[in-house]
């Protein structure tokens, strides 16, 4: 767990993202990434200098066969909170499903934040935590060199100027075998998705894509991550003429 914190630590100094007397929201979907960041930000909170609160937020899906006993119980016993929002997410996705029955991912993830703003809100937090880390950010780069022709991903911490909330990603510098081998070793009882578009997105295809990178090229783990925050953009192409679209590309 030292080296997740320390890099909890450094992305904290890095783009400040907890504040001394903050209320900060984790949301928790069950699975290993968010169960261990509340875990770690207990932790964080214990250890650092920072006096802040937490409490982790599930959004109840509406996934079949979701058991959450085991997990309320061992965060219980830690004296971590963890409290449910039951939803309708699932039965809104089946009915905007596409045409082959697949669900959509991406209004699944806009339902997902704006429930978890909501509920974030109504119990006076003042930032959202999500457990998006490194692989997570390098997948949303390509995807969006790869569909949209730009080359962004999102920030470690985003000021939501509507909502009043601030995101976080206090992961941001933590790979994604890190954190599976801490869950091992903390024996987080993480409860499974039954999301069925789950193992089956076109990220997961980036994410076999780039970690098959990092065992071809092994110093792409360290330097695609320090690309994100070392680029120069004198360095890429500037149109001198023309008129820049959302979707132009040269023939």
């Amino acid at each position: 767990m030292n080296k997740i914190l320390c890099n909890i630590g450094l992305a904290d100094y890095h783009y400040n993202l907890i504040e001394e007397s903050d209320l900060i929201a984790v949301g928790v979907s069950g699975g290993k990434d968010s169960c261990l960041l509340l875990l770690a930000l207990d932790a964080y909170r214990r250890k650092s200098f920072k006096k802040f609160k937490l409490v982790g937020i599930h959004l109840e899906m509406g996934f079949p066969g979701m058991d959450f006993t085991q997990l309320d119980a061992y965060f219980l016993a830690l004296g971590i909170e963890l409290i449910h929002v039951p939803t309708k997410i699932y039965e809104v996705l089946q009915k905007e499903g596409k045409s082959d029955g697949t669900l959509k991912c991406s209004l699944c993830s806009k339902f997902k934040k704006a429930l978890v703003i909501k509920a974030a809100k109504a119990r006076g937090c003042t930032k959202v935590a999500f457990a998006h880390h490194a692989e997570d950010a390098l997948e949303t780069l390509f995807m969006n060199m790869i569909h949209g022709g730009k080359m962004t991903t999102f920030t470690p911490k985003m000021e939501l100027s509507e909502s009043k909330v601030t995101f976080i990603r206090p992961f941001v510098y933590v790979h994604e075998d890190e954190i599976r081998s801490e869950v091992k070793r903390q024996k987080i009882p993480f409860v499974i998705s039954t999301c069925p578009m789950d193992g089956h997105t076109q990220r997961q295809a980036l994410k076999d894509t780039i970690n098959d990178l990092y065992t071809r090229f092994p110093a792409a783990r360290k330097n695609l991550l320090t690309s994100l925050s070392n680029s120069n953009d004198d360095s890429l192409w500037k149109k001198e003429n023309g008129i820049k679209t959302k979707d132009s590309s040269d023939n």
